[in-house]
């Protein structure tokens, strides 16, 4: 079952809570993509994004316990992405062996988002990417971010 949900969100903001399954990873890319554009977030930075949303649903599915929640928001000059898995076991970056088919998502999340991390709890993980200024939305305002250890780039 897939939750779309607007609760605390701006009308640039949308959250979806869902049961880990495969199938998940493909309507999170295309939920995510049908947003950039409304929201003004240019070529190459929206296929970034969802990208990046794709590897940490994946990670989520793969390693989560329980429910998945996908929580994406366009606040000022930046868009944020949050996935909870209920594992507070942290999301940590690993270099797989050359043969290796799998294991280098956190590895693109390092290199295409400008920050990421891990909440307090390990549940969270987390990344924002700068959106231009010539492509920001008029009338957002930037909001502190989420309480959350400093992970680093890992």
């Amino acid at each position: 079952m897939t939750t779309m949900r607007k609760g605390r969100c701006t009308a640039r903001c949308f959250a979806a809570a869902f049961t880990p399954t495969e199938t998940r990873v493909s309507q999170m890319r295309e939920i995510t993509a049908t947003h950039m554009p409304l929201w003004g977030v240019p070529g190459q930075l929206a296929t970034d994004i969802v990208l990046v949303v794709s590897e940490l649903v994946t990670n989520a599915i793969q390693h989560g316990k329980g429910d998945v929640e996908l929580r994406v928001r366009y606040v000022g000059s930046e868009v944020r992405i949050e996935v909870t898995d209920g594992n507070p076991t942290p999301a940590e970056v690993r270099i797989p062996d050359a043969d290796e088919e799998s294991g280098r998502g956190l590895l693109l999340v390092a290199a295409l988002s400008r920050k990421w991390g891990v909440s307090d709890g390990g549940t969270t993980t987390w990344c924002t990417f700068r959106v231009p200024q010539a492509s920001r939305v008029p009338g957002t305002t930037t909001r502190p971010n989420h309480t959350t250890a400093d992970a680093g780039r890992r």
